[in-house]
């Protein structure tokens, strides 16, 4: 927290996985590799999709439903706290530390239904969660500040 009280946006998980369709493996730290992804993430390569984002606040609107969810069970990479992500806008610059990632896209479809929206009849992921393209590389961590440069006009 700020000193005038704001909360400051935050890592609360970061989470990896080797395989397509299951939950993420959460880390203390990942690297981020410039125009790849996280290193050892099954979705990383040259491609606008190389990080996905989802707030603890849209999990906790699920756990709300009754799901025992934990963060990178919705195959997140970079579980956030107070920073609303779909307020943003393509092209918005998320900081952390001296890695920068891009906003490439807001929300994705679904062509299957998940496991999630299977037992809940929903899923918070393709509203709001979003996805990037790292700009510039470095070693994120749980409890990193980020920072949102908006766009320029």
């Amino acid at each position: 927290m700020t000193n005038d009280g704001t909360k400051v946006a935050k890592i609360v998980a970061l989470n990896i996985s080797k395989k397509k369709g299951i939950p993420k493996t959460n880390f203390d730290q990942v690297t981020l590799i410039k125009n790849f992804g996280i290193d050892g993430d099954i979705h990383t390569g040259n491609w606008h999709r190389q990080i996905s984002l989802l707030a603890i606040e849209s999990i906790e609107k699920m756990r709300n439903k009754g799901l025992n969810v934990r963060p990178g069970a919705f195959a997140e990479n970079i579980t956030t706290e107070f920073i609303n992500l779909t307020q943003l806008n393509l092209g918005n610059k998320i900081i952390i530390g001296e890695s920068v990632l891009e906003v490439t896209q807001i929300g994705k479809e679904c062509h299957t239904k998940c496991a999630i929206y299977y037992q809940a009849g929903d899923c918070v992921m393709p509203r709001e969660g979003i996805f990037a393209r790292v700009l510039k590389g470095g070693i994120i961590k749980v409890g990193d500040e980020m920072k949102i440069e908006s766009l320029s006009h």
